[in-house]
């Protein structure tokens, strides 16, 4: 099964941030969803991006790179997108999908270890864009 994956990253003085968010059932997460039949894959990063952060990107998002997870075998494609005007430091947002849930957003350092909120899938996730959005932004 492939999905999508649209990065979100932040430039601080002390490295780089990227968008994370609490789901109220599935505990600390990134922005993915599956690519829809004939689909195109940016495509379907910047409507995964608005349907479960409310943020419009920029069109033509960066392909960053794929990753078979180890966990489950699932292809995620990630795309960096680039998002206009400055971001809060924390916000909500009702995602209509999966029976409405307000998912709470904040800026996750890519320089940490992940704790025990973040599922092994992203922990693999963090470390695969860590290693790809050093060197190629």
């Amino acid at each position: 099964m492939k999905k999508i994956v649209p990065v979100v990253l932040k430039h601080k003085n002390n490295g780089i941030d990227i968008l994370a968010f609490h789901h109220p059932l599935a505990g600390t997460q990134l922005v993915k969803g599956t690519i829809e039949q004939d689909e195109q894959y940016e495509q379907a990063a910047i409507r995964e991006l608005f349907e479960e952060s409310g943020l419009i990107a920029q069109p033509n998002p960066k392909f960053l790179g794929n990753l078979i997870l180890k966990f489950n075998q699932q292809n995620w494609y990630f795309y960096l997108c680039e998002v206009k005007g400055e971001l809060a430091e924390t916000w909500q947002h009702h995602c209509q999908g999966g029976g409405g849930l307000d998912f709470r957003f904040f800026w996750y350092c890519l320089d940490q270890q992940p704790d025990d909120h973040w599922h092994e899938i992203f922990k693999e996730a963090l470390s695969f864009i860590q290693s790809e959005a050093t060197r190629k932004i």
